[in-house]
C-alpha cells in the first residue's frame, strides 16, 4: 500500500466526524437541538439580529454559539428560555418578553414612575409601554442624562450591585479655577458623610474664567456622589449629565428620548455582570 495511501497505517483519517456528516447532511447538531423548540434563525431575528434570511447566514457562516457548540443547521430548534446563544462570541438576549431601554432624562424629572408631589416623572416618557418597567439606580431630578430602564430584575440587580463595579461616566459643568491636585485627591479618596469615596478616572476637559467642564467615571452608586464630591474639593456642580453606564453610551440620543437597546449593546451589558 502506498505510504502516501490515506489508509495506510498512520496516515490521520480523512473520514468526517459525525458532526461533520450531520453538517453536510442538513442535520441538527445534537448537542444543541431541543426538537421542541423554536428555529435558531427566528430566535436571532426576534433578537435583533437582522431578517430571518440575514440570520440563516449567520448560521451557516459558523458565527452562531448555542450553549458554547457552533451551529451551523439552519434545522436547529433552541429552548430560547434555557439555553444561551451568542453571536462572533458576544452574549445575546433571547428571553421573551423582556424590555431593555435607554433613556435620556432631562433635569428637573425624578427617578421614579411616579411622584406623589405632581413632579415630571418616567411614566410621563413610558406612557405607552404596557410591560410593568423600572429603572435601574437612579439619577436626582437635577441630574440630566442617560437612565437604562427594564423588566430584567436579574439584570438591574447586577448592575447596581457594588461587587460588578460597573462604571458611569459623567460630565459636570463646575465653578473654576479646578486645581491642579484635584484629580489625585478624587482618586486617592474624598472623605464624605458616609464615608471615603473616589473616582476610577478625573479629565478637565475644558476651562475659562470662572468656569470648568470635567470628565468623571467611578462605580459607586451612592446618592449625589459626583455633586458631593465635586463640592468637596471646592468645585461645585452647576451641571451634570451621565453620559455612559457600562459599555452603553448616551450619543447622539435627543434629550427626553426612550430608545431600546441594540442588540450589540445588550450583549455588552450582559458580558459586562456575568449573564
Amino acid at each position: 500500500m502506498n505510504a502516501k495511501d490515506p489508509r495506510s497505517p498512520g496516515h490521520p483519517s480523512r473520514r468526517p466526524t459525525r458532526r461533520q456528516r450531520a453538517q453536510r447532511s442538513g442535520q441538527p447538531t445534537a448537542d444543541a437541538h431541543r426538537p421542541d423548540g423554536v428555529r435558531l434563525q427566528k430566535v436571532l431575528a426576534e433578537a435583533g439580529l437582522g431578517s430571518r434570511r440575514a440570520c440563516e447566514q449567520l448560521i451557516a457562516d459558523g458565527r452562531v454559539m448555542v450553549d458554547g457548540v457552533t451551529v451551523r443547521e439552519l434545522g436547529t430548534r433552541i429552548d430560547p428560555e434555557t439555553q444561551s446563544v451568542s453571536v462572533d462570541t458576544m452574549p445575546i438576549t433571547t428571553h421573551t418578553g423582556k424590555v431593555y431601554l435607554a433613556f435620556n432624562k432631562p433635569a428637573g424629572v425624578v427617578s421614579a414612575m411616579s411622584d406623589p408631589e405632581g413632579r415630571p416623572s418616567l411614566q410621563d416618557y413610558l406612557r405607552d409601554r404596557p410591560e410593568r418597567l423600572f429603572h435601574v439606580g437612579r439619577l436626582d431630578a437635577e441630574t440630566e442624562g442617560l437612565l437604562l430602564i427594564t423588566n430584567d430584575g436579574e439584570l438591574s440587580n447586577r448592575l447596581t450591585h457594588p461587587s460588578y463595579e460597573v462604571s458611569k461616566t459623567y460630565l459636570a459643568e463646575v465653578r473654576g479655577p479646578v486645581a491642579r491636585d484635584v484629580g489625585a485627591r478624587l482618586k486617592s479618596g474624598i472623605e464624605l458623610d458616609d464615608g471615603i469615596a473616589h473616582v476610577d478616572s478625573f479629565r478637565l476637559v475644558d476651562s475659562t474664567p470662572g468656569y470648568a467642564l470635567v470628565e468623571i467615571v467611578l462605580h459607586s452608586g451612592r446618592n449625589r456622589i459626583v455633586r458631593r464630591m465635586l463640592d468637596a474639593v471646592g468645585n461645585p456642580v452647576q451641571r451634570l449629565v451621565r453620559t455612559q453606564f457600562g459599555p452603553i453610551a448616551l450619543a447622539e440620543q435627543r434629550q427626553g428620548k426612550v430608545r431600546e437597546l441594540r442588540p450589540d449593546e445588550l450583549g455588552k451589558l450582559m458580558e459586562a455582570v456575568g449573564l
